[in-house]
Parts: structure tokens; C-alpha cells; sequence
């Protein structure tokens, strides 16, 4: 009875650092669907690629609210094993997310990393610049908006009770005690 209550603490702590480890990340976004399809290959062949199954990601580049719909337009960029657009690569193309009713431009804003999922229903021409592009158009299952990495700069820290004669250690001798 008494080695039975002392693993019980051992199982709680394996179960709170498996769980902690966990993505939060939709497991729909996680995987790929079954062929690879590139943006870029389905703006050459736009016929051969309507309805197929994609999962595509990038950068935001606008938000348009329609009555029924929400069209966001993706730079897209490869994508990494957890469906992430990776942030070094070169983008493939742009393309339209179609998302059913209406989602706050605020919270999707320029350059936001995003990721969707869905099948290809058609490609359109629109103009970026005076140039004609081909943008293919996907109706979304489902998306996920990546949160913002934030880089924090921490100021140098000066320690008041350094002293350079002690160099290669740390702290002072006697060391600290608690």
C-alpha cells in the first residue's frame, strides 16, 4: 500500500509534463492532406487541381468583408511539420482564403502568420499593381492564425557587488549563502 502512494506523485508529474508538451495547434492544420499541391502549380493548371484538398499557409497581406463572407489574401510560403509558414523561405504565389461570415480585420492584420486548410473552387484574376494575377481561391475548412512571436530585449544587468579581480567566477568568494 505504501509504494502504491509513493508512485501516485511520480504519475502526476508525468502526466502534467506530458500535457505541457502538448501543441496547441488543431490537429487538422497539423497534418497534410495526401498530395502536395504547390500555389504556384495551380495557378498554371487551374483546371486540373478544382476541388482537390490543400493545406497552405502564409503571410496576410488583406482582409475584405462581404456580406456572407470573409476573403483573406495570403502570401504564401512553405510550410513547416507543424503546418507553420516558415519565416526564412520565399514565397510560392498568393492565393484567397474564403472563410463563411464575417472575422475582425484588426485581429487579422498585415503580415500575420495564418494557415488554412480546404479545396481549391476556382481561380480568379485580379490585378496586383497593373499586373493580371492569377489568384486561386480556396473555400476554407478550417484556419488557424499563429500568435505573434514577440522579441524581448533585456537590458544589461549591472551587478553592484561585482568585482573584476574575481574574474573567471561568477559571484564573490565566500560565496552566497540562502
Amino acid at each position: 500500500m505504501t509504494k502504491r502512494y509513493r508512485l501516485m506523485p511520480l504519475g502526476i508529474l508525468g502526466i502534467i509534463l506530458i500535457t505541457g508538451c502538448a501543441s496547441h495547434v488543431p490537429k487538422v492544420i497539423g497534418t497534410p492532406p495526401a498530395g502536395d499541391i504547390r500555389v504556384d502549380e495551380v495557378q498554371q493548371h487551374n483546371q486540373q487541381f478544382t476541388n482537390a484538398k490543400i493545406r497552405w499557409g502564409g503571410d496576410i497581406i488583406s482582409v475584405e468583408n462581404l456580406a456572407q463572407e470573409t476573403r483573406i489574401e495570403i502570401l504564401s510560403r512553405p510550410l513547416d511539420d507543424e503546418g507553420k509558414p516558415k519565416d526564412d523561405s520565399r514565397s510560392i504565389g498568393r492565393f484567397i482564403a474564403r472563410i463563411e461570415g464575417y472575422l475582425e480585420p484588426e485581429e487579422y492584420p498585415k503580415n500575420r502568420e495564418i494557415t488554412i486548410t480546404g479545396s481549391i473552387v476556382e481561380v480568379v484574376q485580379k490585378p496586383v499593381g497593373d499586373y493580371p494575377y492569377p489568384y486561386p481561391v480556396v473555400e476554407v475548412e478550417a484556419y488557424y492564425l499563429w500568435p505573434e512571436e514577440r522579441v524581448y530585449n533585456h537590458p544589461y544587468y549591472y551587478d553592484p557587488f561585482y568585482d573584476p579581480f574575481y574574474y573567471p567566477y561568477w559571484r564573490r568568494y565566500p560565496y552566497y549563502y540562502w
